[in-house]
């Protein structure tokens, strides 16, 4: 079957399970005018639908799967960006060095909002990171990009290596760099990533919260500290005054 084919199928499945009442909720999860465009289907038959296409497509080289996630990204539709995701992931045993460059193509220049974000940067990219950790490293130039969304990828992609304790001088040097962004969803973001290195490391992050709360804004604290034993939330949440 010709890619043009699959990619055709893959979005007439799509259009055959739109449901009325996701396509009505899709935009209660993001800020006016920050919704995903979407055909309206439920993530769990997203997901349904992925994984069946994926059958008739594993036997294809990396490459071409690439592909056909490439062109899904260029769809813009948001259930179109989790197939390719959820396709890109299937093949993280191949996963090399090279792969980066695709991986990097994708976060600079398709990621709309945080679901897209989220969704390629929690488990394919991050994945990655923790077979290739010498690329964390990009991770530090992604923080410091002008686009909100390359940003909150640099520490949305440590969320799953922080919950296994890993990558800890990384997390809290990307911590700095955003320290003060003042877009609230990367504060989200990597405030995201310190509750997750919390998780294995309470007292370490507890310590960097405790050492930045001057600077560090609201949204960013309440997310780190959100899985701290109530004593430290407590102290955390403290004002200080001059």
């Amino acid at each position: 079957m010709k890619p043009e084919s699959i990619l055709d199928e893959i979005r007439q499945t799509l259009r055959d399970n739109i449901d009325p009442k996701a396509l009505v909720s899709s935009d209660r999860f993001h800020k006016p005018g920050e919704a995903p465009k979407v055909h309206g289907v439920k993530m769990s038959n997203v997901d349904k639908i992925a994984k069946e296409g994926l059958k008739e497509i594993k036997h294809l080289p990396k490459q071409d799967i690439f592909n056909l996630c490439e062109g899904l990204w260029q769809s813009d539709y948001f259930e179109e960006s989790v197939v390719a995701c959820i396709w890109a992931e299937s093949l993280h045993k191949q996963y090399e060095p090279a792969d980066f460059k695709v991986f990097e193509h994708w976060v600079c220049n398709y990621l709309t909002n945080w679901a897209d974000c989220d969704t390629l940067c929690n488990h394919t990219v991050g994945t990655f990171v923790m077979m290739y950790p010498e690329y964390i490293e990009r991770l530090k130039t992604w923080a410091l990009s002008p686009k909100r969304f390359v940003r909150r990828a640099a520490a949305v992609t440590l969320i799953i290596p922080a919950r296994k304790g890993m990558f800890r001088k990384d997390i809290f040097q990307i911590a700095d760099i955003l320290l003060t962004d003042s877009d609230d969803l990367v504060q989200k973001g990597y405030g995201w990533m310190l509750k997750a290195a919390s998780e294995a490391s309470a007292d370490d992050v507890f310590e960097y919260v405790m050492s930045k709360k001057r600077v560090m804004p609201r949204t960013a604290l309440r997310y780190a500290i959100e899985k701290m034993p109530a004593d430290m939330k407590k102290e955390a949440m403290k004002k200080d005054w001059l």
